[in-house]
């Protein structure tokens, strides 16, 4: 069996591929939201999936074992293809889903519902979903919770993916502190093993930063006086 791609699968693996997510440790905050889940739906089991090319990949689990599937055994592999709530009151009775392994054998689904995880370009990433090995249904005010769920999720990954990259911005960052030793005269500065340098030289090694040269009105009255009219209209 096969499951279906999205029409912007590409940007969308990318985004997911983005937040540097997959394969990372358990975390409280989406075990807290899992559990949650769970609890409002009353299910044995809640997960929050991510969709990747070949697999789902669970971030965080209850009452499930297993840290993956096969990405054409995933429910939720339906549920990235649009931004509504999918459910499935009873597997067994839906053609997309009644041979599919996770129906026939362990762990033996019969419902399920999964909110899709869509960041601000609206792109599905996975989902937050709830299985029971019985048919079930969700009230209205559960299929908004767990919306809301999907939403507190992704402010989660976004809050990650910006402190990922202000930490990234922040290692980079070279700057000048302290006292600075320059020469009065030819402005050449003294480094911190006692040479002195041009002070583009420094700057360059000591920071990010790159210089282009010119002439200011000033200089070029002194060393080019008849250049100066034209460096003062900034010609």
């Amino acid at each position: 069996m096969s499951s279906p791609i999205p029409e912007n699968e590409k940007a969308r693996l990318e985004a997911l591929h983005n937040y540097r997510i997959l394969d990372t440790a358990p975390e409280q905050a989406y075990d807290d939201i899992v559990a949650l889940a769970a609890f409002i739906c009353g299910t044995p089991i809640a997960i929050m999936s991510l969709v990747d090319r070949d697999r789902q990949w669970f971030k965080s689990k209850v009452g499930l074992a297993a840290d993956a599937t096969p990405r054409d055994q995933a429910f939720c592999a339906y549920t990235i293809l649009r931004p509504e709530l999918l459910e499935v009151e009873d597997a067994t009775n839906d053609e997309r889903f009644q041979k599919n392994p996770l129906v026939l054998g362990e762990p033996g689904i019969r419902f399920y519902a999964g909110a899709p995880l869509l960041n601000t370009d609206g792109h599905s990433l996975g989902s937050v979903c709830v299985i029971d090995r019985k048919p079930h249904k969700l009230s209205a005010d559960q299929k908004i919770a767990l919306q809301r769920l999907a939403r507190l999720v992704m402010k989660n990954l976004e809050l990650r993916r910006i402190s990922d990259q202000l930490a990234t911005a922040v290692n980079n960052v070279k700057t000048l502190s302290g006292l600075l030793p320059i020469c009065s005269a030819c402005k050449r500065v003294r480094d911190d093993d006692g040479y002195w340098q041009q002070v583009e030289v420094y700057v360059k090694d000591h920071t990010d930063a790159s210089f282009t040269h010119g002439m200011c009105p000033k200089c070029a009255e002194i060393y080019f006086p008849g250049l100066a009219p034209r460096a003062s209209s900034g010609e």
